[in-house]
């Protein structure tokens, strides 16, 4: 099928490639020049497993083509897939700005019926809001239809979820609309969820709530433990083993971060406050993360009372391993107040970006993982990149002034520890 997807952002760019090597005729656009340029050479803008391989395939095979002009991306498709981004406003709601632009765009170069896909996280009537928008400027109901079509990517197995998604949901109000959208996935072999536009877009909404209710329910268990002495690990193995909870995201730490979680669900609370639904349990989610992130400052404090001057190393800076993402990263809040407190900043990150490199000028990157503990009073573990399980702690601790390691993600086996003799601190697990 012929298919455009506007924004070549993570979401934007993880559908085009993958609707490419799918087979489908593919444009991708996006108004900034430089990433079009990049992509057209090959060269990936964002970081994701596969990336290089899935671009080059789609690009030698003829599968896609990058491109700014917006004209020839509407006039030349079936389907358009909106994937620009829907950052949130200061007071939690979704900034509409470039939905909004894409939808004029639209309206200025339809030439025929097209299937307009929302893929962007927005907010419930959204489908209703881009169909009314389109009838103002002037295109009549026979031209298009609009769907929701929600992504469930998780950033560094983006294609594995892409190509074996849990489930594909469509909202629709046509069944010509649900036609075409049934032919574009049929042969994903994948369970098709087809329901009303409004579900569609609370599906969305609902996982990421729901998903990040648990990480925090599980932080507040662990937050427990370290008072009573018991074990996260334990409570959350004997958790998952009951098949209608599940093991998954029961991993205790200094709590979730990224573009989605913390994103959506101050959004589903502003939802509910349009409605006059008050989402509590939404609510202490996210009090609960707040608190959760800055848990290894209040450690670090209990022990030195004031680290003024003192050297402390940051390990981990992106919100999860995999991905170069620092959105919401819990490092970020934990290296602002490790800056109020007057602390030296040292940090590692296997992927560290720009972005934060030009937040934080003042702290010192080393591209050394080992130098990261020079002369340093405490390790900070921020994220569970894999190469950090694998440090030898007793050079870790040869080159530390005091060796001190607070493991925000839980990384460390008691056991080395201890033959290291380290000061360790844990997530819900004591501390040493």
């Amino acid at each position: 099928m012929k298919v455009t997807v506007i924004g070549s952002g993570y979401v934007g760019l993880i559908a085009a490639l993958g609707f490419g090597i799918k087979n489908n005729k593919v444009i991708c656009v996006d108004k900034n020049k430089e990433k079009i340029k990049n992509l057209k050479k090959g060269i990936p803008i964002i970081y994701e497993k596969e990336l290089d391989n899935y671009l080059k395939k789609c690009i030698e095979d003829k599968k896609i083509t990058f491109s700014t002009d917006i004209k020839k991306g509407i006039r030349e498709s079936n389907i358009i897939f909106i994937a620009v981004g829907t950052p949130p406003l200061n007071n939690g709601e979704v900034d509409m700005t470039q939905v909004k632009e894409v939808i004029r765009d639209i309206s200025k170069y339809i030439n025929e019926y097209k299937v307009v896909v929302n893929k962007s996280t927005v907010p419930i009537g959204t489908q209703k809001y881009m169909k009314r928008m389109l009838n103002n400027e002037g295109i009549s109901n026979e031209y298009f239809d609009v769907v929701s079509n929600p992504e469930f990517l998780r950033e560094g197995k983006a294609f594995e979820d892409f190509f074996n998604t849990d489930r594909i949901v469509i909202g629709y109000d046509s069944e010509k609309a649900k036609g075409v959208m049934g032919k574009l996935y049929k042969n994903f072999n994948r369970k098709i969820v087809y329901t009303n536009p409004e579900t569609a877009e609370l599906i969305k909404y609902a996982s990421n709530g729901f998903l990040a209710t648990k990480i925090s329910f599980i932080n507040e268990i662990a937050n427990l433990c370290d008072e009573i002495g018991g074990n996260v690990e334990d409570i959350s193995y004997a958790l998952g083993l009951d098949k209608r909870i599940s093991p998954l995201f029961l991993n205790a730490g200094i709590g979730f971060g990224g573009s989605c979680f913390p994103k959506d669900t101050k959004a589903l609370v502003k939802i509910g406050e349009k409605y006059g639904v008050d989402f509590n349990i939404i609510k202490s989610t996210i009090n609960v993360n707040n608190k959760q992130r800055i848990i290894p400052i209040k450690k670090l404090l209990n022990y030195y009372k004031d680290i003024s001057g003192k050297i402390i190393s940051v390990l981990g800076l992106t919100f999860k391993p995999g991905t170069d993402d620092i959105r919401e990263s819990p490092a970020i809040y934990i290296i602002n107040e490790l800056i109020k407190n007057k602390a030296k900043v040292k940090c590692y990150d296997p992927n560290v970006s720009k972005t934060i490199k030009d937040k934080y000028p003042q702290i010192e990157y080393c591209n050394n993982l080992y130098d990261t503990f020079t002369n340093s009073s405490c390790a900070i573990f921020c994220t569970e990149w894999e190469e950090f399980s694998k440090l030898d702690l007793f050079k870790l601790k040869a080159k530390m002034k005091e060796p001190l390691i607070i493991d925000g993600r839980n990384i460390f086996n008691y056991e080395h520890i201890k033959k290291a003799k380290i000061k360790y601190f844990a997530i819900g697990r004591g501390y040493i």
